[in-house]
């Protein structure tokens, strides 16, 4: 998936690799699903979020220019800027009701989002009573709590970092590219039958192995067969996520009432397994070189998944909660006012205006991450008034689509 060859790790790096692959060959031997086995879906969430050696666990810089991936939030800030007047609406509907409410961010990343959210919505007059963010990093906490000191000071006291979800929150739960690293099962349809892909030890190393699906696996892809319409060819492989229903649950109980969020690069089901993506949809990111193989420099790399937005669509609807809007991130930016933002650059030079230019065409170009990144917007007890939609799904609202 990428023209140029990958860099290499130095050897402190390669080290810690090497730990956490020997902390996978132990899991290998004692705790696999089956002897000398285990799921895909296992050694994703061990080689994201082991403790103290994982992708998300370890010290190492993830985002940005130093990093291996950039994000929207540290394209531009056009994006948090747009992201805020939403958050801004859902904050004023919901004070109108007598309410106090608040915006929880779940994976701040950088920090970035949040400095510029707080601070457009101070702009606005439209502050959160808390900005609540819920991340697993220490790591990136630290790095959010130097990022929102400098960028946005006068808030910081506004910002609360928590361990798990809160209970009984009101507001808006957002969260930009945090779908996409769940943990995820690999399967591939063999003369008719579901295997299931993970990871064993040959050879010296780790690498691929298939067995026969267990039965919750199985049904999951049976299934997915009967909502497309088709069986899937043999030799085809994909991902699945089996844990985003009670993930969402959890999320969804700990909104008393509000809307939830997500950004993410995805398709709705029909889409998603088409016959012609035979491989699936994984995208590692290393270096800001992006790739398909998992296996390759393990705990050093980010590991992700596209999402089935009709899958999260299903989660919200089991947890009693309502998909209000899903749309690309395009008309999600424009919906929110983007042009008008870039107007505002106007008066400055012309330098200034052509790099904005820019950063809004990645933001929102189809080539770029204007088609691939799409937002849905989930209610839980939401009731807005009836002429007003979200404002993000007021220019193209594509939920029929799911």
């Amino acid at each position: 998936m990428t023209a140029s060859p990958l860099p290499l790790p130095m050897a402190d790096e390669l080290a810690h690799s090497n730990r956490l692959i020997g902390r996978i060959r132990d899991a290998l031997d004692k705790h696999g699903e089956r002897p000398g086995w285990i799921s895909f879906e296992r050694f994703m969430e061990m080689a994201l979020y082991e403790p103290g050696l994982g992708y998300y666990s370890a010290g190492a810089r993830k985002i940005g220019a130093d990093g291996d991936f950039v994000t929207a939030p540290e394209i531009s800030p056009l994006f948090s800027r747009c992201l805020a007047k939403q958050c801004a609406q859902v904050l004023s509907e919901l004070r109108h009701q007598g309410l106090e409410a608040s915006v929880l961010e779940l994976g701040a990343g950088s920090g970035i989002m949040a400095a510029d959210i707080l601070t457009e919505l101070a702009a606005m007059d439209r502050m959160p009573a808390r900005y609540f963010i819920l991340e697993v990093s220490a790591d990136l906490r630290d790095r959010q709590r130097e990022t929102l000191s400098q960028r946005a000071p006068d808030w910081l006291d506004r910002v609360t970092w928590l361990d798990s979800l809160p209970t009984d929150f009101v507001g808006i739960v957002i969260a930009n590219e945090v779908l996409d690293a769940l943990p995820v099962q690999r399967f591939a349809i063999r003369g008719g039958q579901v295997n299931a892909l993970g990871i064993t030890w040959q050879l010296g190393k780790l690498d691929w192995s298939e067995v026969r699906a267990d039965a919750k696996l199985e049904a999951a892809v049976r299934q997915l067969e009967t909502d497309i319409g088709r069986p899937l060819p043999d030799g085809y492989s994909s991902e699945i996520n089996l844990r985003l229903q009670p993930w969402f649950a959890g999320v969804a109980r700990s909104v008393k009432q509000g809307v939830i969020l997500f950004v993410d690069y995805g398709l709705p089901r029909g889409h998603y397994y088409t016959a012609e993506r035979t491989r699936g949809t994984l995208l590692c990111h290393y270096r800001h070189h992006f790739h398909d193989d998992a296996l390759l420099h393990i705990g050093l790399q980010d590991i992700g998944a596209w999402v089935d937005f009709t899958a999260v669509a299903e989660a919200a609807v089991e947890s009693q909660c309502s998909v209000i809007g899903y749309t690309t991130q395009a008309h999600f930016l424009m919906g929110c006012g983007i042009d008008k933002l870039l107007q505002e650059y106007q008066p400055k030079g012309l330098e200034s205006r052509l790099q904005i230019g820019k950063q809004a065409m990645v933001l929102t170009l189809p080539g770029e991450m204007g088609e691939r990144f799409k937002v849905i917007a989930l209610g839980k007890h939401w009731e807005s008034p009836l002429d007003e939609s979200l404002m993000g799904f007021s220019v193209r609202d594509m939920a029929a689509s799911l």
